[in-house]
């Protein structure tokens, strides 16, 4: 197995998820800088640093395990960002984007997962 995680899709789409979470959370108001703009930095960073992690422990049962946290950042970043959806007026193309990029990522990841669980 290559170690070079960075040739990975997977990896590659969490980074452009970070990108754009952290843009998103830059619009948020001053008092949700300690709630829910550190919390979905968080889980955004997650992601991409979980899928890179994993692919450097060197085993598939390691790399599914990262794997799987990965999709559980993903699924509490969706659920950040319906709340940031529901409870602020922000730029709702850069909400539906963020949203279509995690729904792609799980996607995405879930094939990953179910293809090292088949080997």
């Amino acid at each position: 197995m290559p170690s070079d995680y960075h040739r990975l899709d997977a990896w590659n789409q969490g980074m452009d998820i970070t990108r754009s979470t952290y843009r998103l959370t830059s619009l948020l108001p001053k008092p949700e800088q300690f709630g829910l703009t550190s919390q979905m930095r968080r889980a955004a960073v997650s992601i991409p640093s979980n899928i890179a992690e994993g692919r450097m422990r060197g085993t598939d049962r390691d790399f599914r395990q990262f794997l799987l946290i990965a999709l559980g950042s993903s699924a509490e970043l969706q659920t950040q960002l319906q709340l940031v959806a529901e409870l602020y007026t922000l730029d709702a193309s850069a909400i539906a984007t963020l949203a279509k990029q995690l729904d792609e990522q799980m996607k995405m990841l879930n094939r990953f997962i179910a293809s090292l669980s088949s080997r």
